[in-house]
Formats: C-alpha cells, sequence, structure tokens
C-alpha cells in the first residue's frame, strides 16, 4: 500500500517541495492575499530554499526541459533583471526595488514548478490539493463571518460587500475564482476517484457562493469570458458541460440569498439574518451538488453503458450543449434588451469622469461600468508615449497619476496587468512579458494535447491549470493583481505546473556502457573537464545570485517589521519609536517611508524641528513626494518663513493639484496668513480615514 503511494513521488520528486509551496500560498490566502512585503518577502525565501534544495538534490537537465520552458523561463528572467535595473530611473526607487522583490518571487516559483517534470497522478496531488484547501479556508471564512459581531461585520462586509481575509473586495473574489475552475474541469475528470469529483465539484459551488458575497463587477465580467475560453480552446467539452449543469444550478439556487446580503439597505449596514441565510444557502448547494456529481462520478465508473450507447448519449449531450448556449445567448439579449444600448451605456460610464457616481442607483453587479480606471489607463498610457523604451520603473505610478488625474482617488497602481507592463517597463519589459506568455502557454498547451503520451490524467490536470492561470490573467487585465503575492504567486504556479506536464525531450546522454571507449572518447577527456569546471562555475554563480535574492528580500522585509513596529508603540515608547526608525531606513536605503513615519509622530508631540529634519531626509530619498513637501511647508509658515512656505507648498500643489487641503494651504498664504500644522494634520488623517 505504501509502496502504491510513494511509487509516483517516487517518479516526480519535485512533487514534495512543490506541496512546501502550496502550503505557503495557503498561509498568504489567509491574511491579505499576502500583499504587505512582511507577509511574503518571508516566504519568497522559503521558496528561494526550495528552489535550491531541488536543484541540488534532483540536478537540472537542461537538455530534457522543453524549449519553450527554457524560452519562458529566459524571457521571464531578462524581465526580471529589467525590473531591478528600473530602479536606476524611478522616482520611486524603494517601490522599484519591491516590484522587482515580487516579480523575482514569480520566476522562482514558475522554476520551481515548470523545470522538473510531474506525472498526471502528482500533478492532481497538487492541484487537488490546493483547490480544495482554498474551498476549505473559503467555507471557514463563511462561517467566521456569519458568527462575527455587527463591529465585525462592519469591518468584514463594508457596504455589504465581503472583504475578508484579503482586504479588498476584488481580490477577496478572485481568491476564490481562481480555484474554481480548476476544481470544476477536475471534477469532470473521470481518471480521478468519483468521492473526489463530488468534493471538488461541491469546493467550486462554495468557491463560486463566497466570491459572490464580494459583489465584484470584474468577476461577473471575467466569468463568460472564461467559459468562451474553456470551451472554445479545452478538449472535452461535453464532460465540460455535463459538470457545469449541477455547478451551475448550485450557485443559482443559492445566488439570491447571496445578494440579498449585498443588496441590504441601508447602504453600509448588513442584516445578519440575510447573512445567515446566505452562509445556510452555500453550504447546503455545496453538498447537494458535490453528492449529485459523486453519484453520477461512481455511476460512470462502473461502465454500465456500452459504447455504442456511451457514444449516443455524448452526441446528445453535444447537441444539448448547443441548445443550452443558445438558449442563454437569447435569454441574455431579451433580458439586456437592446445591445447597442447596453453597450453604449457601459461605455459611457466606463469613460465617465464622475466614476462610481455614474453608475445608475440598485444592483451594483449590473448598474454600469463607472469607476476612475479610465483615467487610471489613460495615465498610464501618457506615461509610456513619455517614456516608451523603458518605462518609468517597476511598481510606480502613484506620483504621476497625483500629478495628472482627473478624479480623485488616489491609486498605487493602474489597475491592469498590461498597463503595468506597458506604463512601468515599456518596449522592452512588454516584448519580454509577451515572450514569456507566449512560451509558457505554448508549453502548458503540449501539456493538454500529449497526444499519443499514455497518460490522459496529466492532459486533464494541465487544462485545470492552465483555466487557474487563465483567470488570474483575465480578470487582472482591469484590476492590480499582479501586487497580491497571494494572487500571482499562485498563477504563476498553476502556469508552471501546466508546463511540467509538457512531454520532456528525450535524454541525448544516453550510452553503451559495454563499448570500449574510442579513441574520440579518449581526446574528449579533457572537454568532459573543462564541462566539469564550468558547470562548478555555474553552481558558485548560481550560489551567489541566491545569496543576493534573499538579501534583497530581507532587507524590505526587515525594514517593512521596523516601521510596524515604530508605528504601534509610538504613543507610550516614542524614543524607542525613532531609533526602530532609524535602523528600517537603514536597512532599506531607498525608502523614504521610516522618515515619512518618525516625521508624522514627531508632528503628534508638537516638534516640528524634529518633523521637518525628518521630512527633508524623506525628501533627499524620494524628491517629488507630496505629503512630505506639504508638511514642509506648512512647518515653515507656522514658523513665520513665508517665502520657503509658499515655494514649498506650491511645489505639493503642483505634485497633487487635485488635493484640496494643499490648495488651501497655498492660499492661505498667499493671503498673508500662516497654516496650523495640527488642524493640516488633522484634515489629512480625517481624509485618510474617510478614503479606508
Amino acid at each position: 500500500m505504501i509502496s502504491r503511494l510513494s511509487a509516483p513521488l517516487r517518479r516526480a520528486p519535485a512533487t514534495l517541495p512543490t506541496l512546501v509551496t502550496v502550503a505557503l500560498l495557503i498561509v498568504w490566502a489567509t491574511d491579505q492575499a499576502g500583499y504587505p512585503v512582511t507577509h511574503w518577502a518571508p516566504g519568497a525565501i522559503v521558496v528561494l530554499g526550495l528552489l535550491g534544495v531541488a536543484a541540488g538534490v534532483l540536478g537540472v537537465r537542461a537538455r530534457e526541459v522543453p524549449r519553450s520552458v527554457l524560452i519562458a523561463l529566459a524571457c521571464l528572467a531578462a524581465y526580471t533583471a529589467l525590473s531591478f535595473l528600473s530602479i536606476l530611473w524611478a522616482p520611486v526607487p524603494s517601490d522599484a526595488w519591491e516590484g522587482a522583490d515580487r516579480t523575482l518571487l514569480y520566476l522562482l516559483v514558475f522554476a520551481l514548478l515548470a523545470l522538473w517534470p510531474q506525472r498526471g497522478q502528482t500533478a492532481a496531488l497538487v492541484l487537488a490539493a490546493w483547490t480544495l484547501s482554498l474551498a476549505g479556508l473559503a467555507a471557514f471564512v463563511a462561517l467566521h463571518v456569519d458568527a462575527a459581531s455587527v463591529g465585525g461585520l462592519a469591518t468584514m462586509l463594508p457596504g455589504g460587500r465581503l472583504i475578508y481575509p484579503s482586504g479588498y473586495a476584488n481580490a477577496n473574489a478572485a481568491q476564490w475564482l481562481m480555484a474554481l475552475w480548476p476544481a470544476l474541469l477536475l471534477a469532470r475528470t473521470e481518471r480521478l476517484p468519483w468521492a473526489l469529483r463530488g468534493a471538488l465539484a461541491g469546493a467550486a459551488v462554495m468557491l463560486a457562493g463566497v466570491a459572490l458575497l464580494s459583489q465584484s463587477r470584474g468577476s461577473l465580467y471575467a466569468t463568460p469570458v472564461m467559459l468562451v475560453l474553456v470551451f472554445a480552446l479545452l478538449p472535452g467539452r461535453v464532460r465540460t458541460f455535463l459538470v457545469l449543469i449541477p455547478i451551475t444550478g448550485g450557485i443559482a439556487a443559492a445566488a439570491p440569498a447571496i445578494l440579498e446580503v449585498g443588496n441590504d439597505r441601508p447602504r453600509g449596514a448588513v442584516v445578519p439574518g440575510n447573512l445567515h441565510h446566505a452562509t445556510l444557502a452555500i453550504f447546503a448547494a455545496a453538498l447537494v451538488v458535490a453528492l449529485v456529481v459523486a453519484a453520477g462520478a461512481a455511476f460512470e465508473s462502473r461502465r454500465v453503458l456500452a459504447e455504442p450507447t456511451r457514444r449516443r448519449l455524448h452526441r446528445a449531450v453535444g447537441i444539448a450543449a448547443i441548445a443550452a448556449l443558445i438558449a442563454t445567448v437569447a435569454g441574455g439579449w431579451a433580458a439586456a434588451g437592446d445591445p447597442v444600448a447596453r453597450v453604449e451605456h457601459a461605455w459611457d460610464t466606463f469613460k465617465s469622469p464622475r466614476g462610481y457616481a455614474a453608475n445608475a442607483s440598485g444592483d451594483r453587479l449590473l448598474s454600469g461600468l463607472g469607476s476612475s480606471r479610465y483615467d487610471f489607463y489613460r495615465v498610464a498610457l501618457d506615461e509610456f508615449v513619455a517614456h516608451p523604451i523603458a518605462g518609468i520603473g517597476a511598481d510606480n505610478f502613484a506620483e504621476q497619476y497625483l500629478a495628472r488625474r482627473h478624479s480623485n482617488e488616489t491609486p498605487h497602481y493602474p489597475h491592469s496587468v498590461e498597463f503595468r507592463v506597458l506604463s512601468q517597463t515599456g518596449l522592452i519589459g512588454s516584448v519580454l512579458a509577451l515572450g514569456f506568455l507566449i512560451a509558457a502557454l505554448a508549453a502548458a498547451a503540449a501539456g493538454v494535447r500529449r497526444r499519443g503520451r499514455g497518460d490522459p490524467l496529466a492532459r486533464a490536470v494541465a487544462a485545470a491549470a492552465l483555466a487557474g492561470f487563465a483567470y488570474w490573467l483575465v480578470h487582472g487585465s482591469f484590476d492590480w493583481f499582479f501586487e497580491f503575492a497571494g494572487l500571482g504567486a499562485p498563477a504563476f504556479a498553476l502556469l508552471g505546473l501546466a508546463c511540467a506536464l509538457a512531454p520532456r525531450n528525450a535524454s541525448a546522454d544516453a550510452s553503451r556502457p559495454d563499448e570500449p571507449p574510442s579513441e574520440a572518447a579518449e581526446e574528449s577527456r579533457p572537454v568532459v573537464r573543462r564541462r566539469s569546471i564550468a558547470g562548478r562555475l555555474a553552481w558558485a554563480l548560481g550560489a551567489a545570485l541566491a545569496l543576493l535574492a534573499a538579501a534583497s528580500f530581507a532587507a524590505p522585509w526587515l525594514s517593512g517589521l521596523g516601521v510596524g513596529s515604530a508605528a504601534r508603540i509610538w504613543p507610550s515608547r516614542p524614543l524607542q519609536a525613532y531609533s526602530q526608525l532609524d535602523e528600517a531606513a537603514r536597512l532599506n536605503p531607498l525608502s523614504a517611508e521610516p522618515y515619512l513615519v518618525a516625521g508624522s509622530i514627531a508632528l503628534r508631540f508638537g516638534d516640528l524641528t524634529r518633523a521637518d529634519r525628518e521630512f527633508s531626509r524623506a525628501l533627499s530619498r524620494v524628491p517629488d513626494d507630496a505629503y512630505a513637501t506639504l508638511e514642509r511647508g506648512a512647518i515653515a509658515s507656522s514658523a513665520g518663513d513665508s517665502r520657503l512656505a509658499l515655494a514649498m507648498l506650491e511645489r505639493a500643489l503642483r505634485l497633487d493639484p487635485r488635493d484640496a487641503l494643499t490648495r488651501d494651504a497655498v492660499r492661505a498664504v498667499r493671503r498673508g496668513g500662516r497654516v496650523d500644522v495640527a488642524e493640516l494634520n488633522r484634515a489629512i488623517l480625517l481624509k485618510a480615514e474617510r478614503l479606508s
């Protein structure tokens, strides 16, 4: 028994470090989707160690790795190097450093899963473990929220939208829906045990139900795109349709109770009774669907139908699927009304400078496309035009947007993976990113096809993993998911897993040991020795790069921990807080954040001299920081230096022309008055609380 279970692991030993990575991904999913650098950086060091152990123990047979995988790795490595180089020209070098580190994490995750081959059984184990673990986490979230107090509900479901545990409603929905597609496609696979298929189908309903609690319009529009991609590009359409029927039915049955939670009135108030009904509906639907699919899978496993009957049934289901598609399109057309008018309305609300206010009242999911994304994309394109070759620097968007915005929002990222790549890494980065995507998808597609390779389960798992990555890419095309390590790392892991199932090249080093060495072989021995030296040099270079990568992850992580600790202890231990912030500034010599926090603390104690010094140090690292410039101007005004105050405040206004507080401060100084620093900071704090 043990031998039978361990045999697949012996044939695919990279499964063990892969499972450790899966556990790490689940840990990130439990808290803010791995967004803060203090969350994901230590995990990145773990992934780096796992990759090093795998390379040292298993070795890397480059000749056996599919060429498309090698090209993908080369392009992603070059893109990562470009991201690090962008620190040199980025307006905010610390943000570029963090963005480059995050890209390096994705490279490590992809390499760990793609370099070594997987078999159908081991890949199914990895993918099912991740999918079912996320479904279990979704169930915990539903129960935890249902048991929360009224105050807890206001925190976890502000405005009736579930943001727990990621802190962002759209990321919350994406976290569950990335796992829904692998669950659905694995549930259709006849090579898996019937009980597991039933559990996966129930998991799909659980994931969809909890995702729907977040009321994410992006997920609503990404879902039909995914359906088109799955049915158009992946084999097994009839089987997909068959398992989709009960899963869709379960989601539809629970949806009215779920949507009632988000439509509670007054706005922002969640009725606990409605939430309880939604939770019961989700669990009931998931259980019923799990039993139905498990029963169908058990019946199929008995193979009680003759092959001709199976073919006729297959043909009938295919016809029913086409009829259902036509009926769905017709029904959607009738419900939506004039499609041209609907498209025009969607475009008008999307482009409107009013943002979310442009949407119609009523159901959030169907009220329109109003947001500030049009303005985000406009500024991102402007930055690309201004810096077309190598972009403005990884993760550098916030300051550029403040200076050019038409909205009152203050996004840190452009809310699109494509606009991120284009504006921040330019044409060079876009070519490298596109090269990676094409090569990786080619390898994954080879894993999905695998004709004549004798492993149907591998094809099914490759298709399921590829679908999970595709959802991240589709939904991430109009949201900021690249910046959530808890979303980006699983996406690159899924793509790497699909690539690991691609057929491997035959070893070119086969030899016949019973033959005596020839004269040519004798002459080749010095070459072997030179290769051995080259191999040792390669290992030494790899070790040096690994140490540099670990240091690159550790410095911002430890600095962030120091800033967070100082922010907690400053009311009772201000001197210790200042000391920790100085240490954090030394650990991350590119970041202005320690000095900004130190300056803010000094303001709370009324120490304007120290505050001005700290903000000046922040500006020495990031000269265009609007907040530090505003504070220095206000401090100069309070001290009676009207000339310096006006110069600093006018500069702050150029950096953020739409900021009302800065405009009021400039107006006051121009009239000969002074800025009240304490009153200004109370207004800034109130504004920050309102935005959060």
